[in-house]
């Protein structure tokens, strides 16, 4: 028997970051010491709080059964987390659903929402499951070039009318991945505007909602007047609270989007471990001096990365959040020949920005999920790396 995967799977490229991976095990196999910057996975560990109440609720063995849905608990401490950080009031038992994990989210909110032959509004470069997802949902995809010149925002007139007429979702992502601008609320207030003179559904993925630096402001989608009434935003706790690996998350916002997906998930999982919600509960309820601490911990590796690669002649823009570089590579090198070559050469692993779009080609992003003096040691390889290696 020969099987062939269906037309959908076989429209999708496969994962530059299997690609990567299997990059770094060849130069490991050779001896090569690989400092991998590549896979936004947090290094740091949970707040003690999160992974004592894990532990502790774990040994109740009354607590491994389904539990099909999110706690109420769970929702309330979504609600008072969002009041506390972004000043936005939810309704809990409508405007709140649990997720496992905001990829998962975004990856089944195409389907229950897109029809074949709907499009979707992504940016490029862009997170690869928002293309993936309309792609499984049989929808076409738009994609909104963001570009340096313009700060890394969508040029929403310049859209044709015609593709208007048949969208039914756009999707933002600000501080975004792999491009890490930020977006002010004079941005949101035009995104509404625009949603609501062209009847268009708006996805704010929010995941790096608490690595902002610099004391730039936090600004929630959900914060502008009008938001609720035409989007959705998703969070998460993997970034937040270094709970990736737990997988919960939560989308929340309007209450019509929020019953379709609850309504699709009812069919496709029976919810999450009951010790993960209480842990996440105590998270989103904490006194947050953690989250600020970890800020600081994360700028000192921006700044450690970002100045050596900056001595080496390499002119990288200074990240204003996220745990990401998104870095405009030297001339005369494509984004897949840099970072292939950065791995077999010097021993550092980071992804090529083509991967996440066309408009991310001349582009690679680094992840900063090693120790300042490890990020430093990258710097100083690949300033190595260029002085030989300059095309």
């Amino acid at each position: 028997m020969k099987l062939y995967g269906s037309e959908k799977v076989q429209k999708m490229t496969s994962s530059i970051f299997q690609e990567v991976a299997n990059r770094k095990q060849e130069a490991m196999a050779k001896g090569k010491d690989v400092i991998d910057l590549s896979v936004g996975s947090p290094d740091f560990s949970p707040p003690s709080f999160v992974m004592e109440s894990i532990a502790e609720y774990a040994k109740d063995p009354s607590k491994y059964g389904y539990t099909l849905k999110g706690l109420d608990e769970f929702n309330e401490a979504v609600c008072y987390f969002y009041q506390k950080r972004y000043s936005v009031e939810l309704d809990a038992r409508n405007e709140v659903l649990q997720l496992m994990g905001s990829q998962d989210g975004l990856a089944h909110l195409a389907t229950a929402i897109i029809n074949p032959g709907d499009y979707v509004l992504v940016p490029d470069p862009g997170y690869p499951i928002y293309e993936a997802s309309v792609t499984i949902a049989g929808g076409h995809i738009y994609p909104m070039p963001l570009l340096a010149e313009n700060q890394f925002l969508p040029l929403l007139d310049e859209i044709p009318l015609d593709i208007l007429q048949k969208t039914k979702m756009m999707i933002l992502s600000y501080p975004g991945n792999p491009v890490t601008a930020l977006a002010d609320a004079n941005f949101f207030e035009k995104v509404v505007q625009f949603a609501k003179l062209h009847d268009i559904l708006i996805v704010h993925d929010f995941a790096y909602s608490e690595l902002i630096f610099d004391g730039n402001p936090q600004v929630s989608f959900l914060s502008v007047p009008g938001a609720k009434e035409v989007g959705i935003e998703f969070n998460s706790l993997s970034k937040t609270f270094n709970m990736a690996g737990c997988r919960i998350a939560y989308v929340a916002g309007n209450s019509q989007a929020i019953q379709i997906l609850a309504n699709f998930k009812s069919h496709i999982d029976y919810g999450i471990f009951y010790p993960i919600q209480k842990a996440a509960v105590k998270a989103l309820t904490s006194d947050y001096s953690f989250l600020a601490e970890q800020v600081q911990h994360y700028e000192m590796r921006r700044d450690a990365l970002v100045s050596g690669l900056q001595k080496s002649g390499w002119e990288v823009a200074n990240s204003p959040a996220t745990m990401f570089v998104w870095a405009k590579i030297p001339t005369g090198w494509k984004s897949r020949d840099f970072a292939f070559d950065l791995i077999d050469q010097a021993g550092v692993a980071v992804i090529p920005g083509d991967a996440f779009g066309k408009q991310g080609e001349g582009y690679v992003r680094i992840a900063m999920v090693q120790p300042p003096e490890r990020l430093s040691e990258a710097a100083r390889r690949i300033q190595q790396f260029l002085g030989v290696y300059t095309k």
